[in-house]
């Protein structure tokens, strides 16, 4: 049972492995015997690894590539496939979002929801799936194996309830709205998911999503984080650490049945 949760001696891409969440992805990963290749949009040196991944770094490699940019993401999978092989796994971790403490213009009411911030969102939540799956999944593909891990949101299932947000007007006195791109983004992640899934199927290259609820994190204001527990069943939000066991899960042959599936873990938040 053990070894069919391993990813012992697999090849794992994780983008955006350098991130809050995809540094606690790398790690893990890494600390589980698997070799992970981060996707980035800047370089980073040796050192910064060592410090960043301490005792870890020669497990981790880091590959300048942007998953808005086609091109580079064709020429880093290719150095990749050339120096170590095929994946056998890509966590589409990727993503931006406007904050409940950014600035009014990047949270402005829908009418006047300036559209660059929509393309900027879309742009890497979105269309940077489809390209680093376009990248890396055809090579699974072609190699008959493989597992595609996006990873979305509950706002990927439920539109943001507005009155979590409400203190910032109140405080501010300037109209503060969560952006739609982020919920519309997740939200095309759902069935992104379920076409790769049923696409590469009898390529046995399986896709599926996890939808994660808020992180703790100390960048958030007390009213915001005070307003979002009380919506939570469990009272809390996710310790940094406790996504990776089914990002591990899915990148092993313990999913090997499990294709197009939402994995959905929000603390109960979508449940009421």
């Amino acid at each position: 049972m053990k070894d069919m949760f391993s990813v012992k001696d697999k090849l794992v891409v994780v983008t955006g492995g350098l991130g809050q969440l995809g540094t606690e992805f790398s790690r893990s990963l890494a600390e589980a015997g698997a070799k992970v290749a981060i996707y980035s949009r800047r370089p980073f040196d040796a050192q910064e690894m060592e410090e960043k991944f301490p005792g870890l770094a020669e497990r981790i490699l880091v590959y300048e590539a942007s998953v808005a940019d086609k091109e580079a993401l064709t020429e880093a999978t290719e150095r990749l496939v050339k120096e170590h092989g095929v994946p056998h796994a890509l966590v589409n971790n990727a993503g931006i979002d406007s904050k409940p403490d950014g600035s009014a213009e990047q949270n402005a009411p829908f009418e006047v929801y300036p559209q660059k911030y929509w393309d900027e969102i879309i742009d890497v939540n979105l269309t940077g799936v489809m390209l680093t799956s376009q990248a890396i999944g055809s090579k699974m593909a072609e190699a008959g194996r493989g597992s595609i891990i996006n990873v979305g949101s509950m706002y990927g299932l439920v539109s943001p309830n507005q009155a979590l947000y409400a203190y910032r007007e109140a405080r501010d006195g300037v109209p503060f709205v969560k952006a739609i791109s982020y919920a519309a983004s997740k939200s095309g992640l759902i069935n992104l998911t379920k076409y790769l899934a049923t696409y590469w199927a009898k390529r046995n290259v399986r896709c599926n999503l996890v939808s994660f609820g808020g992180v703790k994190t100390a960048s958030f204001d007390k009213e915001f984080i005070d307003a979002f527990l009380e919506r939570v069943p469990m009272g809390r939000q996710a310790e940094i650490d406790e996504y990776n066991g089914v990002i591990q899960f899915l990148a092993s042959e313990a999913s090997s049945y499990m294709t197009g599936a939402n994995v959905v873990m929000d603390g109960g938040f979508t449940a009421w």
